[in-house]
């Protein structure tokens, strides 16, 4: 199978750094283009996401051969749309390990590009480059960490949601619960 297009999602968080890591490294050893996309949501000023992508750019340095794209919409639709307008054959995206109430809530975006996909998707959990994978094989190599926003707080985290919110998100939910639990009690005993 050649593998000639790489397909690298990312959100800017540490678990997109580490399928970034794993990305970086199969364009080089295949000598394949590596496609750079984030998608913003609809009605969302896409100007974070463009420096975000410039400043990606500059850290995969000069030997691969990147085209970056900033789309927007809904992220898995338009990974995989963009997937089979460019004749991608792999997709290389992270996953966060969500697991319960937030993964209901939020949804998981590799779990829908699996399911949607053109082609070869290989997702990579977060924790997956270690020390024995030299980050200076793989491009990144004395390069500080992005810092990385909440999406709904804006606030500093390693993550699309920060715990803060996470913890916020199920709140409201649970209380979403009780309370038409309660108005359905008290319906049907009237």
């Amino acid at each position: 199978m050649k593998i000639s297009e790489i397909l690298l999602p990312t959100d800017f968080s540490a678990a997109a750094e580490a399928a970034a890591l794993v990305a970086t490294a199969m364009a080089r050893e295949t000598g394949a283009r590596l496609h750079v996309v984030h998608v913003v949501p609809p009605a969302t000023d896409p100007s974070r996401g463009s420096e975000r992508l410039t400043r990606l750019g500059r850290q995969l340095g000069k030997e691969l051969a990147v085209e970056f794209a900033l789309l927007s919409g809904r992220a898995a639709r338009e990974i995989t749309a963009y997937a089979r307008d460019k004749g991608i054959d792999l997709i290389v995206m992270s996953t966060h390990g969500r697991t319960g109430v937030s993964r209901t809530l939020l949804g998981s975006v590799a779990e829908a590009v699996v399911r949607l996909s053109p082609c070869l998707v290989l997702t990579v959990p977060m924790a997956l480059p270690t020390a024995k994978t030299p980050a200076a094989s793989l491009g990144h190599a004395g390069t500080p960490p992005v810092p990385h926003r909440c999406i709904v707080c804006a606030g500093h985290t390693d993550d699309l949601v920060c715990e803060t919110c996470r913890a916020r998100i199920r709140g409201e939910a649970l209380e979403h619960k009780i309370e038409t639990e309660r108005t359905g009690r008290r319906g049907s005993s009237a």
